[in-house]
């Protein structure tokens, strides 16, 4: 029987392979451009290349691949073989470490936000060796950067190994106030759990509104939903199981650490889990994961859904970022310590977090907003769109006798004082967690729960990563300047407390009265993507990336301009298949009913009270699916006047998604109405039981 250990990672060209191939002084270089961020020698690329084209092609791969992140939301790859001409007319297998370092992909089709002209088609992929290059399908896929030919960066890696640089540096000016002089690196680390559906393939090629936008635009809820709560961690289904089985070895021969599978709390809802990895690679992984996914569930006859709201009245999908910074000497910084040394670092590195969250709140959600997304937040099964941090009872309290300078209970019932050798040890975090919070402490970690299940999760990383690397650089400029370290350091907290407490909420977050109290306490309330997304260039947030080289004025502006204008495409797609599918397919299904209700009527001359009703209401219900269909078709039609992506969100929000609400109603009712073999495609009780 074949070993888990015995096929780990034999698709990935790692650590344990390059020792293999390459010689200790290539080895050495490398790691330490992986390790530190040293330029890597053209010889020691050259090297390289030469070594991971024998390992791929011993694998069976022909051909190699940038693999790239672009502003799509999906990933994106162009092939070229190995192979080069031989003097006597047969083919060599050739790879140089120029091939490796660089490629050249067409990059007028991407969008660029206006950074570009569609005319300009250069663009360039850099390697990042920080990733593990990888074999899928007979190709050596190489993680790289995405920039225009002018520098500016077309990608989501490129923003987010900026944003991890700009944390390290000024973690490492915290860590050396502390005496921490041997960390050389600090590195966030992130474990995303990844929720989804699976459906029969059959039924999802009947569905229009499925194949064309991932989601169900209609559908009356089924006699069973959720309610009755028995799914959620329930017994896996064969076939699921099966596919699941499948899955996990596709995913650990590509090195991708899954780790635990089940039942999520919607019908036909389940999650997959990861163990930690650095936060660039994470990203390369998961969005890897996805894919994968989608690749394997074909195999099974199935089709993973990755919409974070595919099926109106049960729950959504979404991706938990669970978040934490460590050095490289084996130290998370959000672990609670066990003397008062290191817990003084702790409540500092939590303080940082704390400012961060508070300050850019708007950062932070604008790095989930999605046209998917915004269905799902504030749902029973999400968080609200307002960010809020959940710490637990002990460190509420510890926090709460720091702020007011009186003795934290424990058994020592001592003063917090920071600093200071009577500082009482506490724990991690012991009290349950709480579902309910956007950014949940959960040990020794954050764990950001906005994220939707399609989203990258460099985006959130990227502002999340920025904001703190903010918040040290000014608690390192004041503390570097102070007199006194441990008496600085204890009033920077205690003040930091006292202004941001504030964003800390460890109640239920789904409660009306939140919303409330959030507005007295002067939290946003970002409700849609047409709300968020503009805040992107806010002052304090423009100074702010740009200070720490995250992103320049010019890619922000254009990433606000793309995210705007995904939005309106989504949705005009979304609007135009339901226009689609109520002319082709859902009018002329229900009139058919209708008529032969009447023809029957007719036909046997007695009158039913069933047909009556029936006929009746639905005759009301057609009227009022055509006039709402033709109101929408016009609000489609006005969209597509409006140039500006910032009115034509706002436009979307105010008028398009309202119009597709009230099509969607009486199309959710007709539907309950009409015989089942009448009805133009696969109901809800269908897609959400079909599996066997």
């Amino acid at each position: 029987m074949e070993m888990v250990q015995d096929y780990f990672g034999c698709m990935v060209f790692d650590e344990r392979v390059m020792k293999g191939v390459l010689s200790e002084k290539v080895y050495k270089s490398l790691k330490r451009t992986i390790d530190r961020g040293v330029p890597l020698d053209i010889t020691v690329a050259n090297a390289v290349a030469s070594a991971m084209k024998d390992w791929a092609v011993s694998k069976g791969a022909t051909h190699y691949t940038h693999w790239f992140q672009p502003e799509t939301g999906v990933t994106a790859e162009k092939h070229d073989s190995f192979i080069n001409p031989a003097p006597d007319g047969r083919v060599i297998m050739e790879f140089s470490g120029k091939e490796l370092v660089k490629g050249e992909p067409d990059a007028s089709s991407f969008p660029s936000g206006g950074l570009r002209a569609t005319f300009e088609a250069r663009g360039y992929t850099a390697w990042d060796p920080t990733s593990y290059a990888f074999i899928k399908d007979g190709t050596l896929y190489i993680p790289t950067a995405f920039c225009s030919y002018t520098g500016e960066a077309l990608d989501k890696k490129v923003p987010l190994l900026r944003s991890m640089d700009a944390l390290n540096v000024q973690a490492l000016r915290i860590l050396k106030l502390f005496g921490n002089t041997d960390v050389r690196c600090v590195k966030t680390s992130v474990g995303p759990e990844q929720e989804y559906f699976l459906i029969p393939e059959e039924l999802y090629r009947q569905r229009k509104d499925l194949i064309m936008t991932g989601r169900t635009l209609f559908g009356a809820m089924p006699p069973k939903g959720q309610e009755m709560e028995d799914h959620y961690f329930g017994s896996i289904k064969p076939r699921i199981a099966e596919y699941m089985a499948d899955l996990d070895k596709e995913l650990w021969k590509l090195g991708i650490l899954a780790k635990t599978k089940h039942n999520e709390v919607a019908p036909a809802q389940h999650e997959l889990a990861p163990i930690y990895r650095t936060t660039n690679i994470a990203a390369d992984n998961n969005q890897l994961t996805m894919e994968v996914m989608q690749k394997v569930a074909q195999k099974h006859g199935l089709v993973c859904l990755l919409h974070e709201k595919p099926f109106e009245g049960v729950n959504g999908s979404g991706k938990h970022n669970n978040w934490s910074i460590s050095t490289d000497t084996g130290v998370n910084l959000l672990t609670p310590g066990k003397n008062p040394y290191e817990n003084a670092q702790f409540l500092l590195f939590l303080s940082a977090v704390i400012k961060a969250v508070d300050d850019y709140q708007d950062l932070l959600r604008l790095s989930v907003a999605t046209a998917g997304n915004d269905h799902r937040l504030g749902a029973n099964e999400a968080p609200p769109a307002i960010i809020s941090i959940f710490l637990g009872d002990e460190l509420s309290g510890v926090l709460d006798a720091i702020e007011n300078d009186t003795p934290y209970d424990s058994a020592t019932r001592q003063k917090m004082q920071l600093g200071v050798g009577v500082l009482p040890e506490f724990s991690k975090d012991t009290t349950d967690r709480n579902r309910t919070s956007p950014f949940a402490f959960t040990g020794n970690k954050f764990e950001f729960r906005m994220l939707g299940s399609s989203n990258s999760i460099s985006c959130a990383n990227i502002h999340l990563n920025g904001a703190v690397a903010e918040v040290l650089r000014q608690f390192a400029d004041e503390l570097e300047q102070a007199e006194d370290f441990k008496t600085a350091l204890h009033e920077l907290v205690r003040r930091t407390i006292r202004e941001h407490k504030r964003i800390i909420f460890n109640g239920n977050g789904y409660d009306d009265n939140w919303v409330a109290e959030a507005e007295k306490r002067g939290l946003l309330n970002l409700k849609t993507t047409a709300d968020a997304m503009p805040r992107l260039l806010e002052k304090k947030n423009v100074e702010m990336l740009t200070r720490h080289k995250i992103f320049t004025e010019s890619e922000l502006h254009s990433r606000c301009d793309i995210m705007l204008d995904n939005y309106v495409k989504t949705v005009k797609i979304e609007a135009l298949t339901m226009v689609d599918m109520v002319a082709k397919q859902i009018l002329p299904a229900i009139s058919r009913f209708s008529g032969d209700l009447a023809g029957n009527q007719v036909t046997r001359n007695i009158t039913t009270k069933y047909e009556t009703s029936v006929i009746k209401r639905i005759s009301i219900l057609m009227d009022e699916i055509f006039d709402a269909d033709v109101a929408l078709e016009e609000a489609v039609e006005e969209l597509k006047k409006i140039d500006n992506s910032i009115e034509a969100s706002a436009y979307v929000r105010d008028v398009v998604l309202p119009a597709m609400d009230k099509l969607r109603k009486p199309v959710d009712e007709a539907e309950t109405l009409t015989a089942e073999d009448y009805f133009p495609f696969p109901t809800y009780d269908k897609l959400l039981f079909g599996v066997r």
